[in-house]
């Protein structure tokens, strides 16, 4: 790999498995340090634009989220190249106003996974890394434009719980995570999301809602999840290819310098 394979990485979550806004697309495997990435890395261009394509959960959904190998994933990233990271994902709504096939882009999360590798350092130097402010503000902020600019309904922050997983919540887990102030709720944001940041990559999570969570006192179930995904994949699509060319090459934020007072 010459290290410029890509510029921007897009993390497919649940329901986007096929990179087909891409031009020029090839698949190439990754050799990490930690073992195979989710899939093969597809690489394509869409306006210019070089793009890395990894799906999360591998094609065909076969990769439950405790198992997802982030570490391989985000390192692979890294290695081609890439600077940014726009992560689709599926959540489950915790607030009656984000209602099913809402986006949200997220400003925070609450990390309740239990037993997933979270870090790059764990041997010869030590990193603390800062999530004070999770998300790239400027990633944010190009994704709340682009989903206004489209028309579709988005609120621009909340937070995400992050559980372990494979299995849903219990009712009394949800009402605890609703009295917590969390907003959304889904499975692979940690530590997907800060191993992006000790790799110095801007990163961004934009969240379709699929249904509420059983605080809402309906069990969710896994086909209810698809059904509604499906129903909006479009839209996650849509605004791929409308956020995509707006995302200036260079970079101004604090993201890129993020190890600077980290490394011990």
């Amino acid at each position: 790999m010459s290290g410029e394979e890509a510029e921007i990485g897009i993390i497919g979550g649940t329901g986007v498995y096929d990179p087909e806004i891409l031009e020029d697309i090839r698949e190439v495997k990754v050799y990490t340090p930690y073992g195979p990435t989710s899939d093969l890395v597809t690489l394509g261009t869409y306006k210019g634009r070089k793009i890395a394509f990894i799906p999360r959960h591998g094609k065909g959904h076969k990769i439950p989220p405790h198992l997802i190998n982030y570490r391989a994933n985000i390192w692979a990233l890294k290695s081609l190249g890439v600077k940014r990271i726009i992560a689709p994902s599926a959540v489950g709504s915790l607030r009656e106003h984000m209602e099913p096939g809402d986006i949200v882009i997220p400003d925070q999360f609450i990390d309740r996974t239990k037993a997933r590798p979270s870090t790059f350092y764990e041997g010869q130097q030590v990193c603390h890394i800062s999530t004070a402010d999770p998300f790239c503000p400027e990633l944010r902020r190009l994704a709340v434009e682009s989903a206004k600019r489209l028309g579709f309904k988005v609120h621009d922050g909340g937070t995400y719980v992050c559980i372990e997983g494979p299995r849903f919540s219990t009712r009394a887990e949800s009402k605890m995570f609703r009295a917590w102030g969390a907003d959304i709720i889904g499975m692979t944001l940690v530590p997907e999301c800060v191993l992006a940041r000790e790799a110095e990559i801007c990163y961004v999570t934009v969240a379709t809602v699929t249904d509420y969570d059983v605080w809402a006192e309906k069990p969710v179930s896994g086909a209810e999840v698809i059904e509604t995904l499906q129903k909006n994949i479009g839209k996650v699509k849509r605004l791929l290819l409308d956020l995509i060319p707006t995302i200036p090459t260079e970079r101004t934020c604090f993201c890129k310098d993020a190890l600077k007072e980290a490394l011990y």
